[in-house]
């Protein structure tokens, strides 16, 4: 007989267990909750029947983009197809298990396609809402985040019980595109609905992060644990966001401390948690801290991806790993790895690798060899791209900082004038490192006139 989820949703399992396993698996994985590996391994051990279990295990590798992983996804969408075929399945099910298919063969905007689908037949599928926002994430789709969310919002309402995790993701979907008082306001909402929500509560610090709000976010993030501390490793990244508040307020000690005992605390090498690290010792070498050896547990890591494609985001932060390390050969392998890439056109990263990640790596691998002048120019080129890697605006403000420093290493002041403001704009106010950069300019030497080029390419 048909069996309905926590939503109302059709479920093709035969087990009631598994229902109840199910509900647990979605209600994780919205919370980032670090139960939500397991409860899936359990669905997939107790209906093996069930096409959607082997689906969902199979869309987690590929958000995880390591290369490795796609061989295990590319096994998950075998066991699903064989569930379709030996079992009756639901339209629903079945559009999932193209999504993981069409992310496999290199082309997540087909994936997205049909978790719209999925949300246009079946708006109350929370999960679909989360999977679209998260791979819209991936591929830096800001515009389509907030769209996603806002076209099925009337239907999360008192009754359903995903509602928290929704507004959460519509909160940061308008931080994303720049509405940072209701970002703020809708982020708040979210946790008043699902307590457990850490990405609402991110989602929230993130405005307190582009508006230098420091001891807002500060406040915000230690009144509100058991917000996050049940999580999964997204834990580290709310860890790396107390960090960067500390970082405002010049708290070096505080930073490191929080680096080492919380950031990097497990050396894992998701490519998430790498970049809170990577990100992090960058940030502080621009600003002169000398980091000591904490470059070389993060180069170690990078250095088995350096042949491993599957996410530009990632292999920019591996490649400033190997360059704070000092391991110029394999930095300059990784960059050639992307030059390849770029040359290819079966992949849509293929086609980010060469708008977005062959300059800014060249770049990247210049300014780190001591030639602002050559990584300035390759980031400015790379700059109106970079969104399409992905990430958030504050993981992706590291580039912003070094194609600052570079403009001023190389003695371009009026182009670092019009940069500076033009990321204080965008932020929605000016921080520290703003504040900082704007007062080395020489006095006398900067002005709009030679750098609208420059405004033009923001």
């Amino acid at each position: 007989m048909p069996r309905t989820d926590q939503f109302g949703l059709t479920v093709t399992t035969e087990n009631p267990a598994a229902v109840e396993v199910w509900n647990r698996t979605v209600s994780g994985i919205l919370a980032h909750s670090a139960a939500a590996a397991c409860a899936l391994a359990e669905v997939r051990d107790v209906a093996p029947e069930f096409a959607l279990g082997h689906a969902m295990r199979g869309l987690c590798c590929m958000t995880l983009a390591r290369g490795e992983l796609v061989a295990i996804a590319d096994h998950d969408l075998a066991n699903a197809r064989k569930a379709l075929r030996d079992n009756p399945a639901t339209e629903r099910e079945r559009l999932y298990v193209e999504a993981l298919a069409a992310w496999i063969a290199g082309t997540p905007s087909q994936a997205i396609r049909h978790f719209e689908e999925i949300l246009t037949r079946w708006p109350r599928d929370a999960l679909a809402v989360k999977l679209s926002h998260s791979t819209r994430f991936m591929t830096g789709d800001p515009d389509g985040m907030r769209r996603s969310v806002e076209r099925v919002l009337d239907h999360y309402r008192e009754d359903h019980p995903a509602t928290g995790y929704i507004l959460g993701c519509h909160a940061f979907a308008l931080e994303e595109t720049g509405e940072l008082t209701a970002a703020e306001a809708e982020g708040r909402r979210a946790l008043e609905r699902a307590p457990d929500d850490a990405w609402g509560l991110h989602a929230v610090d993130h405005v307190y992060d582009m508006t230098a709000r420091a001891r807002d976010g500060i406040a915000w993030i230690t009144g509100n644990l058991a917000a996050w501390q049940q999580a999964n490793n997204f834990r580290f990244h709310l860890w790396w966001h107390l960090a960067l508040h500390h970082l405002e307020l010049g708290d070096i000690d505080r930073v490191l401390e929080l680096y080492d005992g919380e950031v990097r605390r497990e050396h894992t090498d998701d490519f998430r948690d790498f970049a809170n690290g990577a990100s992090m010792l960058a940030r502080l070498e621009i600003e002169g801290v000398d980091v000591g050896r904490r470059w070389e547990e993060l180069a170690d890591i990078a250095q088995r991806r350096v042949d491993d494609g599957t996410l530009v985001f990632a292999s920019l932060h591996y490649l400033m790993a190997l360059l704070g390390a000092g391991r110029y050969r394999e930095a300059g392998a990784l960059v050639g790895r992307l030059a390849e890439e770029a040359r290819r056109a079966g992949r849509e990263m293929d086609h980010v690798a060469r708008e977005a990640g062959v300059p800014a790596a060249r770049a990247i691998e210049a300014f780190w060899k001591g030639e602002p002048g050559a990584a300035l120019e390759g980031l400015l080129r790379a700059r109106p791209h970079l969104l399409a890697i992905g990430g958030s605006h504050a993981q992706r403000d590291v580039f912003e900082r070094i194609t600052i420093e570079a403009a001023i290493r190389a003695g371009r002041f009026s182009t670092a004038e019009v940069l500076i403001e033009h990321r204080s704009r965008h932020r929605g106010a000016p921080d520290r490192f703003a504040l900082d950069r704007q007062g080395r300019l020489p006095a006398g030497e900067v002005g709009h006139g030679a750098a609208l080029a420059v405004a033009s390419r923001a």
